[in-house]
């Protein structure tokens, strides 16, 4: 994350420190002096997100084709050049930094706010000063690059600890990021991807000894530096009181143009005055608040030190960072899954899946949602019912009952939490016959219909799982959508139908678009609710991809990558075409093959809804009809009557009479008490279960009615 303009100090007043380098000629040169190794840079994939997303649109939700054509392009540059890139991208938050992260997340609500206030003012896309990153990316990025064969990296530590010690260790080429903390590390040298071009390889390289010539100091030093201007660890306002001090004291004998330089070169020329005496550490806490944690300063320091490096400042101790995951500490006490969780996680595979495991704690960032929307409560909300089982799965369910469940502290923003302690969020057993499987049961299994077990128990996540044949019967990502939409329409009221077969007409039509079709679509409008429900998709494309984690992988995870199933753009155009009631056959490209797929997945959908006591209603605005029955007699936008389903849906009746069978099966399960529900064992299978069907013949049993929307409406208002 870096220190306040430190790296702007030394482009404008450091000239020797700056110098552009082809990257080609480096590689050339390290091929000639060193022919047994490969030329390597380390890529902190984090500072490069902003700079690999090139596509124009970006408030929609993501144009993830374009994208993966852009990263695909970056890498096949660099390979041309003979160069390997290691991809590195956080995998946890360290305590010492998190209220440094807490203090960016509501920074960014600020911006967020601001953007759809822009869109609703002018129903157009903000400039790119407003930018804001989609959501979800570095999940979507480690999956585009692991498709695209890179090394990818996910630390168990600071991200840009790591990254800087790899490249040491390997005697890489640099480091190609955006983070002035590479200035500070003693390692490989320091690109800028902001200065790349990527046609020549030609970019800016930062030398930490020029910086330190200039300034007096020597690299030793650098740590203290950084702390002393505030850093992730030590933050600025508690060193603001030392650095007046610092820059009273200091006559400057180079004319700064701005008073943060002044404040670089002050607090530098301290370092320098006491660098070489005997108790130097002692000298700064002189000049620091009475109250002042040392500790504090001593960790910030430490975490510089890469490992077998030492450094005059800090007490004698261990220099290497802290693994987050200790597995003598870790929350599961399973070690041969905690093993398997923490390859996955280095590997780039599922981090939440790992954080839960080992420390029992998840954290999500900023989505671009409009938090003065009453209708749509915030996404950490609506996906927190299925996170809920995903963490019983993970962790166990006690002995069933609420006292006994294991709790996992969530770092979710939404509107309302100010994220100054984590919330204790209790894990929450599937409500289904046999009760929650074990994950040894779902991950170490040998059983050869376990595919099919994984799937009905990733489905439960989402309390779809009375439709598990059907959605297996799917296309992936459009099992993966209609499992989504289900849950979505019953967990917000507010979600329509016209919404819901926006989703699904984009779904069936984003496998036909190459990447310039869909940058080229353009809008009348942008649509402010549209973009909410956009990003609100993308964030339960990463739930989904939690639970399929935790129930052994019944969905590979490159099945629901966006690029697979989601285009912001195309979503645009679909949501904007059916709330402006065009016919079917336009909005699905006039390919009768997928209006008869849409007929069929909207039923699907409907009824799925139908069975939880969901009926999803036309436009909310009242204007609009579901697309087969467009008609001039006009809507209140009351839902259907059961005579206009019937007509609507001609298999209305048949599934009606299903979902009052269930009903049944419903009542006579809850009469059994609540061992039905959560029965102890390996899996939803014992007894007289098989796959969710009883071995009568009849249908799924259905479990208990879900929640809807309605169990938010005290949660967002405030």
């Amino acid at each position: 994350m870096g220190i306040k303009g430190l790296q702007s100090f030394v482009q404008n007043s450091c000239p020797r420190a700056c110098s552009m380098v082809n990257l080609q000629s480096m590689a050339n040169r390290h091929k000639s002096t060193h022919p047994e190794s490969t030329p390597t840079i380390v890529v902190d994939a984090m500072g490069c997100l902003r700079t690999w997303y090139t596509p124009n649109d970006w408030i929609h939700g993501g144009q993830w084709k374009e994208y993966l054509s852009s990263l695909e392009c970056f890498i096949a540059t660099f390979e041309k050049a003979g160069i390997k890139l290691v991809f590195f991208f956080d995998g946890v938050i360290e305590q010492k930094k998190r209220a440094e992260w807490t203090k960016r997340r509501l920074r960014d609500n600020i911006e967020i706010e601001k953007i759809f206030s822009f869109l609703k003012a002018n129903r157009q896309q903000p400039g790119r000063n407003k930018f804001f990153i989609p959501s979800g990316i570095a999940t979507f990025t480690r999956f585009a690059l692991k498709a695209l064969k890179q090394q990818i990296i996910c630390t168990r530590v600071e991200g840009d600890y790591e990254a800087a010690a790899y490249a040491l260790q390997h005697n890489c080429l640099g480091i190609l990021g955006e983070d002035s903390d590479y200035i500070i590390f003693n390692t490989a040298p320091y690109f800028s991807i902001n200065k790349l071009r990527l046609d020549s390889l030609v970019t800016l390289m930062y030398s930490r000894e020029h910086v330190c010539e200039e300034l007096r100091i020597r690299i030793l030093d650098l740590p203290l530096l950084a702390c002393l201007l505030g850093n992730d660890v030590v933050p600025e306002n508690s060193v603001d009181g030392f650095q007046k001090k610092c820059a009273a004291s200091y006559h400057s004998q180079t004319k700064e143009g701005n008073r943060r330089a002044f404040v670089i070169r002050a607090v530098a020329s301290f370092i320098s005055s006491i660098q070489h005496k005997p108790h130097g550490l002692e000298e700064v806490r002189k000049m620091l608040p009475p109250r002042f944690d040392m500790e504090l300063l001593q960790k910030g320091i430490e975490s510089y030190i890469l490992p077998e490096q030492t450094s005059p400042w800090v007490f004698q101790g261990s220099y290497l960072c802290d693994n987050a995951y200790k597995k003598e500490t870790t929350v599961c006490q399973d070690r041969e899954i905690v093993q398997i969780a923490l390859d996955g996680h280095y590997n780039g595979e599922n981090t939440m899946i790992c954080n839960v495991l080992c420390l029992g704690e998840s954290d999500c960032s900023n989505t671009l949602e409009d938090e003065n929307d009453p209708q749509i409560p915030g996404q950490a909300l609506i996906f927190k019912t299925a996170r809920q089982h995903i963490y019983a799965i993970l962790l166990g369910t006690g002995n069933g009952s609420p006292d006994t469940c294991p709790v996992v502290n969530e770092w979710y923003v939404y509107r309302g939490n100010q994220l100054q302690t984590p919330e204790l969020v209790p894990a929450v057993p599937l409500p289904i016959p046999g009760g929650t499987p074990t994950i040894r049961s779902l991950w170490l299994s040998e059983d050869p219909d376990i595919q099919r077990r994984r799937f009905y128990t990733c489905m439960a996540c989402f309390h779809v799982e009375g439709w598990t044949e059907e959605l297996r019967g799917l296309e992936t990502h459009l099992a993966a959508t209609c499992c989504l939409l289900i849950y979505l329409a019953v967990q917000v009221e507010s979600l329509s139908l016209t919404d819901m077969e926006a989703f699904l007409a984009q779904a069936l039509c984003l496998p036909g678009k190459s990447p310039s079709q869909l940058n080229s679509l353009q809008h009348p409008f942008v649509d402010s609710r549209a973009v909410h429900l956009a990003f609100l998709f993308l964030r339960g494309l990463i739930t989904l991809m939690g639970a399929s984690c935790a129930c052994g992988y019944p969905f590979t995870m490159m099945d629901l990558m966006p690029w697979n199933t989601f285009d912001g753009n195309l979503f645009h155009q679909k949501y904007l075409q059916c709330h402006g009631q065009k016919p079917l056959v336009e909005i699905i490209e006039r390919n009768e093959t997928l209006i008869s797929q849409f007929k069929k997945l909207r039923t699907l959908i409907t009824d799925a809804c139908a069975a939880q006591g969901r009926t999803l209603k036309p436009d909310p605005k009242g204007e609009n009809w579901p697309l087969s029955v467009r008609s001039s007699s006009g809507s209140s936008g009351n839902s259907f009557s059961r005579h206009q389903q019937s007509e609507y849906n001609p298999q209305y009746e048949y599934h009606s009479e299903r979902h009052q069978q269930w009903n049944v099966q419903r009542q006579h399960q809850n009469n059994r008490g609540p061992r039905a529900d959560f029965e102890d064992t390996e899996g939803p299978y014992q007894g007289n279960y098989e796959y969710g069907r009883r071995n009568t013949g009849q249908r799924p049993w259905r479990g208990d009615k879900r929640g809807r929307g309605h169990q938010f409406s005290n949660q967002w208002q405030h």
